[in-house]
């Protein structure tokens, strides 16, 4: 079979009027009733941009000259911000990024639920630089230029971004790029070290290096060194997440920790452990999950994808008592772990594939005044059809992704509740990532 030839892309850049922007923050244009979508461009802007990709149902581009800006065109913060697949809105006004977001969760919720809510809450937004306290760093050693490459994906590319620093990450790591390439460059593992993930609690940083092979004492001791040197836990991952062990501190229990202040609570947690990207917006979206379903103390409070008990912590200071439900085995050790470290003792927490109906399992069989829901972006509609005989009154819904949200509104009213508020919390800022809460009650 004769192989099909790759495209010839025009060299020359060519002249756009960008009318709207799409999902994922490109700009939209037509050109000979073709779509383009257009990195780096806005919606009204006249551009000049150079094609990177030509399909058969549409192009895409790059804006290199901005004619006639937007007045919602800004500087981005970043060097790095054409180049690097972490960020893709930060030439637009944060807060016309928030403007955008509710938007998309309006059309959302119309287009597969036909719903509006009876009210817009009030958006959550905080910093939007330094604000990212978990990531996945990618690690390239480039023999051609004896240097390291650290950091996330080049747009709409699997190779890793040559970065000097990045701003949405906390600057303890984020501003130190060069450090880790230069570390990297001197380690005799440099081409078998993939990955770096951080991790962020309230007081310290822990660096977790994948490497593929054992590393040599020399590596090691220089690994962790540098944590040492910028006040930084280094953890080691040989293989899969269950290998991942801290080198330094030698002493104390691998954990980090997080507060919710408002609760009075401390949360530990692994590096491994998931945990919500953006601290400040985590501090104050729990608080509003349960002041939106007002929880008592005399209320039975069922927490679904409970992950470590981000919610279900807090919540049991409130309520008689709280069921966890997740479909982690370890995750569940963590949460009970938690409720430990918090004198909390009415607290159960269950493992379950919550894609899957629960037969059998006893907390399915309870009634519960109130019920939370933060699924993955999958959405929860198996969870959702089990609403009437959970017997909730008020039920609050936790997405990272609207249209799952609005399917699965669309399903809790058919069963008889009601869309009372929605809105978007900042958890990605200079993302097109769209964060929302919901608040359902039962007619």
């Amino acid at each position: 079979m004769a192989r099909r030839r790759k495209k010839q892309l025009p060299e020359t850049p060519v002249a756009a009027t960008i009318e709207s922007l799409s999902h994922d923050g490109r700009g939209i244009a037509r050109l000979d009733g073709k779509t383009t979508f257009i990195d780096n461009a806005l919606p009204g802007e006249q551009v000049f941009f150079q094609y990177t990709f030509m399909r058969r149902k549409f192009d895409e581009g790059r804006a290199v000259e901005i004619l006639d800006p937007s007045p919602d065109r800004v500087t981005p913060p970043c060097a790095h911000s054409l180049i690097c697949g972490g960020c893709s809105l930060q030439h637009l006004d944060p807060a016309v990024q928030i403007q955008r977001k509710q938007a998309v969760l309006a059309e959302q919720l119309e287009h597969f639920g036909g719903l509006r809510p009876d009210r817009w809450l009030e958006p959550l937004t905080g910093p939007v630089t330094g604000y990212r306290g978990k990531a996945r760093l990618g690690v390239k050693y480039v023999d051609a230029k004896g240097d390291t490459l650290v950091g996330f994906r080049e747009k709409r590319n699997s190779l890793i971004a040559d970065l000097a620093q990045c701003e949405v990450l906390i600057p303890e790591v984020g501003h130190r790029f060069r450090d880790l390439r230069a570390l990297i460059n001197g380690l005799d593992c440099r081409r078998r070290l993939p990955q770096i993930e951080v991790a962020r609690g309230d007081d310290a940083v822990a660096l977790v290096f994948r490497h593929l092979d054992p590393l040599s004492p020399a590596d090691q001791d220089a690994l962790v060194a540098f944590c040492r040197e910028h006040g930084l836990q280094c953890y080691l991952q040989p293989g899969n997440e269950s290998t991942v062990h801290r080198v330094w501190p030698e002493e104390g229990e691998e954990r980090l920790y997080y507060r919710h202040p408002q609760a009075d609570v401390e949360m530990a947690f692994h590096p491994s452990d998931f945990t919500q990207v953006n601290a400040e917006i985590n501090r104050r979206m729990v608080p509003l999950a349960l002041d939106l379903l007002e929880v008592e103390a005399h209320h039975q409070v069922l927490d679904l994808f409970c992950g470590l008990g981000n919610f279900t912590i807090p919540a049991a200071r409130r309520a008689a008592g709280v069921v966890g439900v997740e479909a982690s085995d370890a995750m569940v050790r963590r949460g009970y772990e938690n409720a430990r470290r918090n004198g909390l003792e009415n607290v159960a927490f269950h493992a379950w594939d919550l894609d899957s109906e629960p037969k059998g399992q006893p907390w399915a069989r309870q009634r519960y005044e109130r019920v939370l829901l933060d699924p993955p972006r999958s959405g929860a509609l198996e969870m959702v059809r089990m609403m009437p005989q959970f017997g909730a009154e008020k039920l609050v819904y936790v997405s990272c992704n609207p249209a799952t949200l609005a399917r699965d509104a669309g399903e809790l009213v058919a069963r008889g509740y009601r869309l009372s508020g929605a809105g978007v919390m900042d958890m990605f800022p200079h993302t097109a990532h769209v964060e929302s809460i919901a608040l359902f009650d039962r007619r």
